[in-house]
């Protein structure tokens, strides 16, 4: 009798831990959409910047409408209105966010940063978050260029 209890008590046991699911619940992820639609398909990989033309934009009020050339070449404009312009630490950084008009769904982000030793250094980019494309502003050998990029190799959802 004994042993049959011990059977029961096991075969209980098992039956309860097959049935519990604690240990296999998985936090749900976003799967990236590698579909997304490319907002920047018609435009160079590269886009050469003449910097001055941002520092006017650092200035600019809120809902001003601004017009920026985007290449030296003056051909590929961004066009829109301010919806935020921050400076802080005593014009240390300084931040414009600009939605466009003509890319539709795109903002441009430009922030310059100047540091301790008076070096002054700019980060940027434009994204749309309906797209798969974007450009990140970067320094390549002392000329900043707009840099296409997927949208996923710089955004996890």
């Amino acid at each position: 009798m004994k042993s049959l209890r011990t059977s029961v008590l096991c075969a209980a046991i098992v039956l309860c831990s097959i049935s519990s699911f604690a240990q296999e619940q998985h936090p749900t992820l976003n799967e990236p959409n590698l579909n997304k639609p490319r907002l920047f398909s018609n435009l160079p990989d590269k886009i050469k910047l003449n910097i001055t033309d941002f520092n006017a934009l650092l200035g600019t009020a809120l809902g001003s409408p601004t017009r920026l050339n985007l290449s030296t070449d003056n051909n590929l404009r961004f066009e829109g209105e301010v919806i935020s312009s921050v400076s802080k630490y005593d014009n240390k950084l300084q931040t414009v966010v600009i939605r466009s008009s003509n890319f539709n769904g795109a903002n441009l982000t430009l922030s310059r940063i100047v540091g301790s030793d008076g070096q002054v250094k700019y980060r940027g980019r434009i994204v749309s978050f309906a797209h798969g494309d974007l450009y990140e502003l970067e320094n390549l050998d002392g000329q900043y260029q707009l840099v296409k990029k997927n949208f996923y190799d710089l955004v996890n959802e």
